[in-house]
C-alpha cells in the first residue's frame, strides 16, 4: 500500500523542480498585489482575478501537479533534460537586428568579453568568465529575484558568431546567438541577437513576467540599443527616453 501510495504520489508531479518554487513565489506575490488591489474603487475585478490567478500559482507549485499538463499528457518534471536538448522547438525565441557604425571587429572583440554583457543588458548582475568555454550568469528576476546559470561557448567564429547555451541545472534554460555581417549602403556592421529560452513556470511564467513589466522583446531591444550607444558614443546616456538615433533595425518574437 506504501509503495502504490508513494508511485501515486510521484505519478501526480509532474512541474520540474526550478518551475515549482518559482511557481509558488510569483503565486505569493500575484495574490498579495491582488488583495491590495482590490478594495480600491474600480480595481476590485482585476483583484480578485489577480488573487484568483495567485493562489492557483501557490496550489499548482506547492503540489507539484499542473491539471492542464496532465490533460496534454505532459510532463516537464521527466522531460526537462529533453527539453534543453529541444530548445529551439518549445522555448520563447527573441530576435533583433541593430546596425552600428564600427567596424566588425571591434563589435565581435567587445561581445566576446562576457564580463562587458552586464553594461549594456540592464537585467544581468554578472557573468563570470570560468575558462575559455564556461562562464556564469546572474540575471535579474521578477519580484525581485535573481536567477543564475552556467553556460558553455558552443560556436566561436572571429567577426562572425558567438553561440553559446545553458548547462545542465540552470534555474532558465537558455541558448543564444549574435552574429556580425557588414551592413548594406555603408551602414556599417549588423548585429543580430537571437536568444531561445525556456522561463521559469513555462510560458504561463512568461505571460506573468511580462505583465509584471519583464518583455523579452522589449530587453533585447534595449540591449542592443545600449550597446549601439556604447560602441558609438564611447558611453550610455546619462539621461534615459531620450531618442537612440539607432539605425533601421528590426525584431520578432515568437
Amino acid at each position: 500500500m506504501t509503495t502504490n501510495s508513494t508511485e501515486s504520489t510521484k505519478a501526480s508531479v509532474n512541474i520540474a523542480g526550478t518551475e515549482r518554487w518559482v511557481t509558488a513565489f510569483v503565486g505569493g506575490g500575484l495574490a498579495t498585489y491582488g488583495l491590495l488591489r482590490s478594495p480600491a474603487p474600480g480595481n476590485a475585478l482585476s483583484g480578485y482575478a489577480m488573487t484568483a490567478a495567485g493562489l492557483y500559482l501557490i496550489f499548482r507549485g506547492a503540489t507539484g501537479h499542473c491539471p492542464a499538463y496532465s490533460a496534454l499528457g505532459v510532463n516537464p518534471a521527466i522531460e526537462a533534460e529533453e527539453t534543453s536538448q529541444k530548445l529551439g522547438d518549445v522555448g520563447i525565441k527573441v530576435t533583433h537586428a541593430v546596425s552600428i557604425q564600427k567596424p566588425i571587429g571591434e563589435l565581435y572583440a567587445y561581445w566576446r568579453d562576457f564580463t562587458n554583457l552586464p553594461h549594456i543588458m540592464d537585467h544581468l548582475n554578472s557573468v563570470t568568465v570560468q575558462d575559455g568555454t564556461k562562464s556564469h550568469w546572474v540575471a535579474k528576476a521578477p519580484l525581485g529575484r535573481t536567477v543564475e546559470w552556467d553556460a558553455e561557448l558552443i560556436n566561436d567564429e572571429p567577426n562572425k558568431v558567438i553561440a553559446w547555451k545553458s548547462l545542465p541545472d540552470a534555474d532558465v534554460i537558455n541558448a543564444g546567438a549574435v552574429t556580425f555581417k557588414t551592413a548594406t549602403q555603408g551602414r556599417g556592421t549588423e548585429v543580430r541577437v537571437e536568444i531561445s529560452y525556456a522561463p521559469p513556470a513555462g510560458k504561463l511564467g512568461a505571460i506573468i513576467a511580462h505583465i509584471l513589466g519583464e518583455d523579452p522583446k522589449k530587453q533585447l531591444d534595449d540591449d542592443l540599443r545600449h550597446f549601439k550607444q556604447m560602441m558609438e558614443a564611447g558611453e550610455r546616456p546619462t539621461t534615459e527616453g531620450q531618442a537612440s538615433g539607432r539605425g533601421p533595425d528590426k525584431d520578432q518574437v515568437k
